[in-house]
């Protein structure tokens, strides 16, 4: 299923700046990412703006043994928390993402203004990678994609409008039907489209998107909504 809009109508003046935004830089970001592994620069791209689970286990296990010079590089590979979810390994996975964003981002923004929406979808991603660092300390797989940031927006959007009708794409073969559905049937959509998050993939020694795809994922939808409950909750108070 892939949505296509929603029929939720807000009056505002405010415009979805943080998703114009949000979709520009992951745009630019990936065309450099094709820039890269035309030159076959692109794997010491990854490597230095994300982060790599074995890598930084192995930090804080010499951090715990005594290396303290350790907890240097454990400093330097923090903010690879924030860039690396601005860095896609393959075309289904962005398209993917930037649609669900577009769709589920746009009165979300609205709502909840820039800096509140901004924020739910950094501290989203952010939270996503550590518990996939936590669920997996020994992988060679690169964190990467926003794949945690955009489940934290579907999950708060869902919360607070669950039964809002979204104008969806439904793919029968070679058939395209137009069909109107639930905002909270796009959850069990959103996890169907991991599973083909590896169509189209770069070129990256080791891979990129893991073949399976596990609970880690769906803690960004936990997120968004536990995100909007305690908005709501400073908003009636």
């Amino acid at each position: 299923m892939i949505p296509v809009s929603d029929r939720l109508f807000i009056f505002t003046s405010r415009k979805p700046t943080a998703v114009y935004w949000l979709i520009g830089i992951n745009i630019a970001i990936f065309f450099w990412e094709l820039k890269l592994e035309f030159s076959g620069q692109l794997a010491s791209f990854i490597n230095r703006w994300c982060l790599i689970p074995a890598q930084i286990s192995e930090a804080i296990a010499q951090v715990v043994a005594g290396n303290f010079p350790a907890g240097l590089f454990l400093l330097s590979r923090s903010s690879s928390l924030l860039s690396g979810m601005f860095i896609h390994g393959s075309f289904s996975q962005i398209v993917g993402n930037l649609i669900f964003l577009w769709v589920f981002g746009r009165n979300l923004n609205n709502i909840l203004g820039q800096r509140k929406f901004l924020g739910l979808y950094l501290a989203g991603g952010v939270f996503t990678q550590v518990m996939q660092l936590l669920a997996h300390p020994s992988s060679l797989v690169p964190l990467m994609g926003g794949n945690g940031a955009i489940a934290s927006v579907l999950g708060a959007y869902v919360f607070k409008f669950p039964k809002v009708k979204i104008d969806t794409i439904l793919p029968l073969a070679i058939v395209f039907v137009p069909v109107q559905i639930p905002a909270f049937f796009h959850i069990f959509s959103w996890f169907v489209q991991l599973n083909f998050y590896g169509v189209g993939s770069l070129s990256i020694p080791g891979g990129v998107i893991p073949h399976n795809v596990d609970w880690t994922e769906g803690t960004g939808l936990v997120f968004g909504a536990l995100s909007m409950w305690l908005l709501q909750r400073r908003v009636l108070r």
